[in-house]
């Protein structure tokens, strides 16, 4: 999910930042290749995770889902400004599969669009993944999680999605604005502020759409909720 907006940069020009996925030149050396180590180095240990947790019965709904998550980015929704923003789905994803599945998920989905839709820099890809794929769906897997055993019931759960989804953007709008500032762009007070107004915003719209589709799956048994089949979402499977 992302925003744009313009703030000053390097030699007193102005550079239009897109926030989650951001393009080649925006970070110097010691940003995108620490972000890239970083990425790399959590991805494989959540692939090793996801290979001992994911069971057979789950793989058509992980195909389904992240193919729904792909497709689903590629529709805006306007915010104000002439600002748009498009669904993340990382809280999606680990709601129904756990954080280690999520960032695999959100992984492939962000490489193929770098590579595909040239939808973010080679070189920023690695800080890209960190934001979106790592960040967002841990950050906001982990606030799902402690909401859900404070907020009780069918709302509750709900709530407690829109939360974590809105949060997930935030958090993520903030990583990639410490990795803007740390690489010379603005200041970080600048980035920070412009990024997490525009993003709260567009976390609402996060919320929405995915507790509707949590929502959604719960009815058809899939899901979150006390009378989905699955048994995979809010991290039982995930934890033990």
């Amino acid at each position: 999910m992302y925003g744009f907006f313009v703030f000053p940069g390097k030699n007193d020009s102005e550079k239009e930042v897109g926030l989650m996925h951001i393009p080649d030149g925006f970070l110097d050396v010691k940003t995108w290749a620490s972000t890239g180590v970083a990425s790399a180095a959590v991805l494989g240990w959540g692939l090793k995770k996801t290979r001992k947790m994911l069971t057979d019965k789950q793989v058509p709904l992980l195909g389904a889902v992240s193919a729904f998550i792909f497709a689903a980015q590629m529709v805006n929704f306007p915010i104000a400004g002439g600002t748009s923003g498009h669904l993340l789905g990382g809280v999606l994803a680990a709601v129904l599969f756990g954080p280690w599945a999520a960032m695999i998920i959100m992984s492939v989905i962000l490489v193929l669009q770098c590579f595909i839709f040239l939808d973010g820099g080679i070189t920023a890809l690695g800080a890209n993944i960190l934001n979106m794929a790592v960040i967002a769906p841990l950050g906001g897997y982990y606030v799902y999680i402690f909401l859900k055993r404070v907020l009780k019931g069918r709302a509750g759960e709900t709530a407690a999605v829109f939360i974590a989804s809105l949060f997930s953007v935030v958090l993520a709008a903030a990583a990639a604005s410490l990795e803007l500032a740390v690489s010379g762009m603005a200041p970080l007070g600048i980035t920070l502020t412009a990024m997490l107004i525009w993003h709260s915003l567009i976390g609402v719209g996060e919320g929405l759409i995915t507790a509707a589709v949590v929502k959604y799956l719960e009815r058809m048994g899939i899901g979150a909720g006390a009378s989905a089949d699955f048994g995979i979402a809010g991290g039982e499977s995930v934890e033990k």
